[in-house]
């Protein structure tokens, strides 16, 4: 199991080049420095980034782009299951929505499962199959992403829906809804 954190930039040492960072956990578990590194320069172009990217540090890019070092480091230990705590709420809606794909495209890939943790539920909508929520520590609701956002039981569920940023936003297709109020 591997996590993906809401900050990058919190997650990611800033003295150390990203390289370094996304081979240190397979390097502490003994895959040799020359394939962990031959690894980390596949990942690092499956997210979307330019093989010399290994070189440059945290601050040298974009907090979209951190956040798909971040998915990348997650990989490089092969999970069976990756929790994505608030991973995208931190970037902006364009972006939220490539990072939302990218994260869909490994799932499916890999056969991986996504623990989503977010309080948008529109956003898990766009990469979860199921939807828990939750209300001080008590399940308040449990079905389908289509059900949920459908028919939200729930009064909790219902605020949540109401509160989302970017009800205006079509994640999927990239765009506003015309006649939708933000």
């Amino acid at each position: 199991m591997q996590m993906i954190f809401q900050d990058p930039n919190r997650s990611l040492n800033p003295r150390i080049r990203i390289g370094e960072s996304l081979i240190e956990g397979p390097l502490n578990i003994g895959e040799a420095r020359d394939a962990a590194m031959a690894r980390a320069a596949e990942l690092i172009e499956r997210v979307g980034l330019p093989r010399d990217s290994l070189q440059r540090f945290p601050h040298q890019f974009s907090g979209g782009q951190r956040q798909r070092i971040a998915i990348a480091r997650a990989l490089m230990m092969s999970p069976q299951i990756i929790v994505a705590d608030e991973a995208v709420s931190a970037l902006d809606v364009s972006v939220q929505a490539q990072v939302l794909d990218l994260l869909a495209q490994v799932q499916e890939e890999r056969n991986l499962a996504v623990i989503f943790i977010t309080h948008d539920l529109r956003v898990a909508a766009q990469i979860c199959d199921d939807v828990l929520v939750m209300q001080r520590g008590r399940v308040v609701e449990y079905g389908t992403a289509a059900e949920i956002l459908a028919h939200p039981k729930a009064q909790y569920t219902r605020d949540l829906l109401a509160a989302a940023p970017g009800r205006d936003w079509d994640f999927q297709h990239g765009r506003r809804i015309e006649g939708v109020a933000a």
